[in-house]
């Protein structure tokens, strides 16, 4: 698979030497020295592979595929090459964007397929790694099979309909091609602010093409995951923005798990009393059973959630990109309802106008929670109340309305309860 070519005057000078390799032999190989690291925890990025091998792909990455020792390259084979990037975006969800997996397919209708997935990863900022086998780059072999033929332009393959849809796209036309395209590829992958799917391209005969691949290509690489910083001045401004709220709430989005700031966030409600929803991507990283956790936001979430969004005057939006289904298409918000943007993508942090808080969930919601420490607060306790209140009267919002409601509630203090609820405006009020 492999000749090692060292010269003697590369011994002697300490450069190393050359490995020859066809394009997908390279490409595989690179993959598997590929590591992500973010607070010192280390990981294979790209652990294993999609595929479904037809037209294209198979006597380049499926040869590339066979050679490779085992284990080096898990290999999955899709039954749809839509429901393969799909996988590919669930588990580096679930990974918390620190690992993901690659998806191969052939040339035409296969790498079609693909669109969709990336499509959905592009809008969710989910880092999938896309190879579909495209059209010869010699073009001598004449139109393929099912292939797009554009009358406009001859160098237009399906393939070109990833580049709205891909944050990174490249076509290797040649095999050196790879030792700028696949670093670029794998920035991609693991930026905070640009994650989403990057889109190699692979011509059918530049696949199985061969190259002298310098030898420290394929030395391990290390890929951090940076927490970028947010402007002090920023921190502050919405740190004004938040003392002086008193209805505020808390929108957690999936920002926050991938981010993996979790414990920052319950740590945040907590301390400042705020009650938390959670947006779709979001579900799950707020503690259940807290008696600030309101649930689910939107269309599909619960009624109570929507009931105390609806009466806030400040939202903090962590994490999130305030989409429609969250929203209600803006209508949820009260008309003069302030925001606070907490995101490390600037076009998230800025939307509806807000207090823009630009960096890393977990180091934002750490610095906002310092510069509150330093202010004057609000006493947010009776909104907080009135809103665990309204979760109680909507029984129907959860799954189990009279365990839910026990469970909730048996954290309330009762005295608060009974204290308050003369001064609860009618939304939040429960039944004696």
């Amino acid at each position: 698979m492999a000749v090692l070519d060292v010269t003697a005057k590369e011994r002697q000078t300490g450069r190393r030497g050359t490995v020859r390799l066809t394009t997908s032999q390279a490409l595989l190989r690179f993959l598997t020295v590929q590591y992500s690291v973010r607070d010192g925890e280390r990981r294979r990025l790209i652990p294993g592979l999609y595929g479904i091998f037809g037209h294209g792909n198979t006597g380049g990455i499926g040869q590339a595929l066979s050679a490779l020792p085992p284990g080096e390259l898990f290999f999955l084979e899709g039954r749809h090459e839509q429901s393969m990037v799909h996988a590919a975006a669930a588990f580096a969800k679930a990974s918390r964007r620190t690992a993901t997996l690659a998806c191969t397919s052939s040339i035409g209708p296969g790498a079609l397929n693909m669109l969709v997935g990336a499509a959905g990863a592009h809008l969710n900022r989910l880092p999938v790694l896309l190879l579909p086998a495209d059209t010869f780059a010699s073009r001598f072999q004449g139109p393929i099979l099912q292939g797009l033929e554009y009358p406009l332009g001859t160098d237009v393959s399906v393939n070109d309909c990833y580049r709205p849809v891909s944050r990174f796209f490249d076509r290797i036309v040649r095999p050196e091609q790879l030792l700028t395209a696949l670093p670029a590829a794998m920035r991609v992958l693991t930026s905070p602010e640009d994650a989403g799917p990057a889109v190699v391209a692979l011509p059918q005969d530049t696949q199985a093409e061969a190259y002298d691949y310098p030898e420290e290509f394929f030395d391990e690489r290390e890929w951090l995951i940076d927490r970028p910083v947010p402007d002090p001045t920023r921190v502050a401004q919405a740190a004004e923005v938040v003392r002086g709220a008193e209805r505020p709430v808390i929108i957690a989005g999936g920002g926050v798990r991938y981010s993996d700031a979790d414990e920052e966030l319950r740590g945040f409600a907590n301390a400042l009393g705020i009650p938390v929803t959670e947006t779709c991507a979001g579900k799950g990283v707020f503690a259940e059973g807290s008696w600030l956790d309101l649930g689910g936001l939107g269309v599909e979430g619960t009624a109570c959630a929507n009931a105390v969004v609806a009466a806030a005057d400040v939202v903090i939006a962590v994490g999130t990109r305030l989409q429609d289904f969250m929203t209600g298409s803006r209508t949820l918000f009260r008309p003069d309802a302030r925001f606070v943007g907490i995101n490390v993508t600037r076009l998230d942090a800025y939307k509806e106008h807000a207090a823009p808080v630009v960096g890393d969930a977990r180091v934002a919601l750490h610095a906002l929670r310092e510069a509150q420490d330093a202010l004057p607060q609000n006493d947010t306790a009776i909104w907080a109340t009135a809103a665990v209140c309204a979760v109680e009267r909507a029984g129907a919002c959860w799954p189990a309305p009279g365990a839910s409601a026990r469970r909730r509630g048996s954290s309330l203090p009762a005295a608060r309860l009974r204290s308050t609820r003369r001064a609860l405006p009618p939304w939040a009020r429960s039944p004696r």
